[in-house]
């Protein structure tokens, strides 16, 4: 077995690499041979679909140009024709008429955008124009040299496109005879600017020029190539510009251009190393020009590099798949092994996992239900403390509560003994005075009983909207007989505020608050009175309970809310009365807190949230 192994697998392994390496050389190679032959198809393809872009684009710029001249082709001979043109060249001489002459011209070459317009008499003389008043004014200036001028009085009709001599304006020129054709008295010449068409083809992502038929650009959207050459000058080309001054005292100069043939047969421009572009051409033979279309190349050439490499890509992921199914095949068996361990190891780690997982839910499950029993719990023995907080208050008041009860009871069975013998003696009126006495005695006891039933039972764990005074005035019922007992005024300077609380848990907490504050004063010198008052703050209804004691001791201010917590002596409270009053406080959303007085005493202070009204 390891003799077959050593004498077939390794050499077999070692073939199939080799065989994987010459397939990738031989891939790599066909893949260098096609590029370097598509590159040029790329390039043609690109150079066509740039050809076909800039045909639409020249004919906008033909159509644009030959719009702008057809515009003004009829206005020269129509304003050629105007009285007021044609007064001013029979008696040319004449101020008003000349005057009247420049007026209308200006008004004229406003309202129809040209650039000037000027009446010449035979001579080439101007003698009225546009721009009189103007520092590059016509008027005065001899034009004759210029070959719209003599075509006008020859032919009928003049054009010719020029650089300004006196203006230094590009324009083209239409000339028209003044009166009779067949004798006129001097020549109209309206100039159009070209700089606007000039400049509506300038950053469209393409070069425009015009060329004259001596290949002089004449337009461009490339400053540096205005009045340049395409094509060397002769001295006869110059000496012929120099005679029509068609760029004034300018002399043309050659452009640095190569003409190359690009692919496909097309015309290719080189500017030195700089650019390169594909040229496109379409004649205007109206105006005598040449109106072409420079496309940059590099775009084309961008885009056939892309291609070829885009192909060069496709072959060498080509050879690239090659080698790694080659290598695969190699890798494959051992693979599948390793992943067959693998599986197995990972479904006895799934299983052992998951009886981990079941354990812990199991665990979670029973640490949750016992959490829910001991929060109910929880609340069911806070629910016990805080009714038995209020039994054992009412146990404390039942020795003096029975005085409050007996009181009335004796002072009613004098009065209904009274009534009696008033009655038996005919005396009705003075035994219904004292009748009325007695159900006066009854209704306080049956108010103070009322107080006291509603104080001892469980409350309602719903809040509710409760003015503010019905529980302090049930408070002060129920602890009546111990302020009266203890000679304590209660002071109540409360508005009437609304807050948002349980009714009997509020009345619960005040009962709390004002039998701390009685017990505090309890044989201390000086005024005997309880001030209970409240004000509005951040929405918030704020009540202040403040006693005449010896106050809370720092020490003890912390402490004073705890459960079992008590200044008091043995016997006198559990120490829950004010634990429970501040967890009610802050289960109705306020808070409660004690201070020391200015003046001495302590100060409970109630935050409760004002009920929202409609």
């Amino acid at each position: 077995m390891r003799d077959a192994l050593a004498s077939g697998g390794l050499p077999r392994r070692l073939s199939l690499r080799g065989l994987a390496g010459l397939a990738g050389v031989v891939a790599l190679a066909l893949a260098l041979t096609a590029g370097i032959w598509g590159y040029g198809r790329f390039h043609r393809a690109a150079l066509d679909e740039l050809a076909g872009r800039g045909a639409n684009t020249l004919g906008l710029a033909v159509a644009a140009l030959n719009g702008q001249l057809l515009r003004f082709d009829r206005l020269p001979a129509l304003i050629a024709q105007q009285p007021v043109v044609i007064d001013l060249l029979a008696e040319p001489g004449t101020p008003e008429r000349i005057e009247a002459a420049n007026l209308y011209l200006r008004a004229t070459a406003g309202l129809m955008q040209a650039s000037d317009i000027y009446v010449m008499d035979r001579q080439g003389a101007t003698l009225a124009a546009s721009n009189f008043d103007l520092p590059h004014s016509f008027v005065g200036g001899n034009f004759a040299f210029r070959p719209y001028f003599y075509d006008a009085l020859r032919a009928g009709a003049g054009r010719f496109y020029a650089l300004g001599t006196t203006s230094r304006v590009r324009g083209f020129y239409y000339g028209a005879p003044v009166g009779d054709p067949a004798a006129p008295l001097g020549v109209l010449v309206v100039k159009i600017d070209l700089d606007i068409i000039e400049a509506g083809w300038r950053g469209q992502g393409y070069e425009v020029i015009v060329t004259d038929p001596e290949d002089i650009v004449f337009m461009s959207t490339h400053p540096d190539w205005t009045f340049g050459a395409t094509r060397p000058l002769s001295p006869e080309v110059i000496e012929r510009t120099r005679l029509t001054r068609r760029y004034a005292d300018l002399d043309p100069h050659d452009l640095p251009i190569r003409v190359v043939e690009g692919a496909g047969g097309t015309v290719l421009w080189r500017f030195g190393d700089a650019a390169e572009y594909l040229v496109l051409a379409e004649p205007m033979p109206q105006a005598d020009w040449v109106v072409q279309v420079l496309l940059d190349t590099a775009p084309a050439r961008q885009q056939a590099l892309i291609q070829l490499a885009v192909a060069a890509l496709l072959a060498g992921l080509g050879a690239l798949a090659v080698v790694i199914v080659a290598q695969r095949r190699l890798r494959l068996r051992e693979r599948l092994a390793l992943q067959a361990e693998a599986q197995a190891g990972l479904e006895r780690r799934v299983e052992e996992r998951t009886a981990e997982l079941a354990a812990v839910n199991r665990q979670l499950a029973a640490e949750v239900v016992e959490r829910t029993t001991a929060e109910e719990r929880l609340r069911a023995t806070q629910a016990d403390l805080v009714q038995a907080g209020k039994l054992a208050a009412l146990g404390q008041m039942s020795a003096a509560l029975s005085h409050e009860f007996n009181q009335p009871l004796g002072a009613a069975r004098n009065f209904a003994e009274n009534a009696q013998l008033l009655i038996d003696r005919g005396r009705l009126p003075e035994a219904r005075e004292t009748v009325g006495r007695i159900l006066g005695l009854v209704e306080r006891m049956g108010e103070l009983s009322k107080h006291l039933r509603n104080f001892a039972r469980k409350p309602n764990v719903q809040l509710s909207d409760v003015p503010l005074l019905e529980p302090i005035a049930a408070a002060q019922e129920i602890l009546g007989w111990r302020l009266r007992a203890e000679g304590i005024a209660l002071v109540v300077a409360v508005p009437p505020l609304v807050v948002r609380a349980g009714p009997v848990r509020l009345q619960q907490v005040l009962v709390n608050i004002l039998s701390n504050a009685i017990d505090a004063m309890e044989g201390i010198e000086g005024p005997r009175e309880i001030l209970v008052s409240a004000h509005v703050e951040d929405c918030r209804a704020v009540l202040a309970i403040r006693d005449h004691g010896p106050g809370v001791a720092p020490q003890l201010a912390e402490r004073i809310f705890d459960p079992f917590f008590s200044t008091k002596g043995v016997g006198k409270g559990l120490g829950l009365g004010l634990s429970i009053s501040y967890n009610i406080v802050h289960d109705f959303g306020g808070r409660l807190a004690v201070a020391n007085a200015p003046g001495g005493g302590a100060v409970f202070t109630l935050s409760l949230p004002l009920a929202e009204r409609a």
